[in-house]
């Protein structure tokens, strides 16, 4: 069976880790490596007490996170801090986070899986960050009381529900923009406006995006920074079992946002 490492190594070759810009928290790749071999992996959308304990429970070697052990920032080993690293050294758990590298992988990404959940099929990408394009943008025609419709199934699944800004349930949408967790913001709004982009699909945002977004006749749907990205993780998983032969299981830990 695999180490840790060459699971990493893989795993940031397959999305391509060392190409693309993040936050200095993400700290994308192995954050935490093991002694033993990896047979079961389980996947999680956060690194939290939950997720650790539930890695444990699961007998996985490794816990695989969208947001992983630093996204907070520096902070002492004490407290809840010290537990959780305590908790993965005892139990010889290895961790691996991705963030915009797994929002943005073409074929197994949040961004891509998300579309596909929606019916819609992306042509350019959209949500600049630095040098990379975080999300995805198409043209569709399609009623939006049915976009929003899918997007609330999404929401659903995870426990979560969906929330749109106002429109006349006769509208349609013919440019959409989808940009998975917290993808609304006052950079997305203005580039969504820019390229004429009428219906954006994201996890989450602050209310002044659906303040702007009405302003300029952008129907934002917001369906859960959770619920968007429990799709990466699911994938990135059981891409492994394919190229391992690992077992892989999601831990279902839903935020409620």
């Amino acid at each position: 069976m695999p180490s840790s490492w060459e699971i990493g190594d893989r795993l940031d070759a397959l999305l391509r880790t060392a190409e693309i810009p993040d936050y200095t928290g993400a700290l994308n790749g192995l954050q935490l490596a093991n002694r033993g071999d990896v047979r079961r992996v389980a996947t999680a959308v956060d690194f939290s007490r939950e997720t650790v304990r539930e890695t444990i429970r699961a007998g996985a070697q490794m816990l695989l996170v969208h947001h992983g052990m630093f996204w907070n920032g520096l902070q002492p080993l004490t407290g809840l801090a010290y537990e959780r690293l305590a908790d993965l050294l005892a139990n010889d758990i290895a961790v691996y986070s991705s963030h915009l590298p797994l929002d943005m992988h073409p074929e197994i990404g949040n961004n891509a899986l998300l579309a596909r959940q929606l019916g819609l099929e992306p042509s350019a990408g959209f949500a600049k960050y630095k040098t990379v394009d975080v999300g995805l943008s198409g043209v569709a025609d399609v009623d939006t009381t049915t976009l929003v419709a899918r997007a609330r199934a999404v929401a659903e699944a995870s426990g979560g529900q969906v929330v749109a800004t106002p429109f006349d349930n006769k509208r349609r949408t013919r440019k959409w923009a989808v940009c998975t967790g917290a993808g609304a913001d006052t950079d997305t709004i203005r580039e969504a406006a820019e390229r004429r982009i009428d219906t954006l699909i994201v996890g989450e945002g602050p209310h002044h995006t659906a303040v702007q977004a009405r302003d300029l006749g952008i129907v934002v749907v917001y369906a859960g920074h959770y619920a968007t990205e429990t799709f990466g993780v699911r994938a990135l998983g059981e891409w492994l079992c394919g190229e391992f032969g690992v077992e892989s299981q999601f831990l279902d830990a839903p935020t409620g946002l």
